[in-house]
């Protein structure tokens, strides 16, 4: 039997609360873990967590306890080939950065860059993430190949950096189902029978005054149903907060903060519509778990979104509150239109799986470790 190929991954994500990346790090992480042929170590750059990541890594990964400080790393790692990651893990075959990062090594590179935001739109973005596609370059030119969720992204990676086509690689991301719930639960923390939900941090990029313009239009005509927006504050949370307060129909509109899964998930079920109206996307796990849980999804043409949600959704230009309204009024108002586009979801987000997404990202690992060779 040969040897084990020794990966080294990056787990800064298992800190803290676990969105769309942070899910993405862990669903690979443990699969990693379950493979005989793989020897793994997790290592974190983070200096404020320092001696925690034993804790938070799945059985079978081996926590690199010397720390790590990011800033400085970074700084590094964008202008020269050092230090490489031995100096934590020791010898390895492969080091993976599932987060836009990926260190110098002696070894062979793979790089996850799951969206282009910080390219597509600055403007969008916090100083942290600016950083990211120098770091990206850097990475290229030192010989790393480039994995990302969707062929969208995929040719966005092709035409902005200097890359070989070819180390350019999509696989499609899996999917973790939502749990079952009781939707009456979700109409509780709503306080509506019929509503609107949206999920995810109030930031520019979801789109979320869009939604509340829209909502506006449909709620002139159906006087039950409400908007529900839930997702802790991000930066510029101000422009939705504004349009909130300059909607006819704000009454109706149900700010809630950050809530746990279990009371995530109820709201998904007990909802009539889900509604992702995102300016630019590089995957989309909530509108796939919206149609997990049998939710008919009205989302925008942005990104890679007709490419993940296909003809399972209803969808519509990013930006348009016209076209955002008359897709939500159309659903609301037809309930055997929202039963066949559910069916529907249901058999889309099917076809997502993180078993399926670990083993071909592992034959990727071992392609590239062959490149290197």
């Amino acid at each position: 039997m040969p040897p084990a190929l020794r990966v080294a991954y990056q787990a800064t994500r298992l800190f803290g609360p676990r969105t769309d990346v942070g899910v993405y790090a862990y669903e690979v992480l443990a699969r990693l873990a379950v493979h005989d042929d793989l020897d793994v170590r997790a290592y974190a750059a983070t200096w404020r967590g320092r001696g925690r990541l034993a804790e938070l890594v799945p059985a079978g990964v081996t926590a690199v306890g010397r720390p790590m400080a990011a800033r400085p790393l970074r700084t590094a790692w964008s202008r020269v080939a050092g230090p490489p990651i031995e100096w934590w893990t020791g010898p390895i075959d492969l080091v993976h950065g599932p987060n836009y990062v990926v260190p110098p090594t002696r070894g062979a590179a793979l790089v996850s860059v799951h969206d282009l935001t910080p390219v597509r739109f600055p403007e969008l973005c916090t100083r942290d993430t600016l950083a990211f596609p120098p770091l990206i370059q850097a990475a290229i030119d030192r010989g790393a190949w480039v994995h990302t969720g969707s062929h969208f992204v995929a040719d966005e990676i092709r035409d902005h950096f200097r890359v070989d086509p070819e180390r350019v690689v999509a696989i499609h991301d899996g999917l973790t189902p939502l749990a079952a719930a009781d939707p009456a639960r979700g109409r509780a923390l709503a306080g509506a029978d019929r509503y609107v939900l949206a999920l995810g941090t109030v930031e520019p990029r979801k789109g979320f005054p869009t939604l509340v313009a829209a909502f506006d239009l449909v709620a002139d005509d159906d006087p039950d149903v409400h908007l529900v927006v839930a997702g802790p504050d991000g930066w510029g949370v101000d422009a939705f907060l504004a349009a909130v307060s300059a909607a006819r129909h704000r009454d109706r509109i149900v700010r809630l903060a950050w809530v746990d899964d279990p009371d995530r998930d109820a709201l998904v079920h007990g909802a009539t519509v889900f509604a992702y109206p995102s300016v630019y996307e590089g995957f989309g796990f909530p509108p796939l778990e919206a149609m997990s849980a049998g939710v008919p999804v009205v989302a925008s043409t942005a990104g890679s979104l007709p490419e993940v949600l296909g003809d399972a959704a209803r969808l519509v230009p990013p930006g348009d509150p016209e076209a955002l309204a008359d897709a939500l009024a159309g659903l609301l108002g037809d309930e055997d239109d929202r039963a066949a586009l559910a069916a529907a979801g249901h058999g889309q987000a099917g076809q997502f799986s993180w078993d399926l997404a670990t083993d071909r990202l592992i034959d990727l690992y071992r392609r590239v470790v062959h490149s290197a060779r």
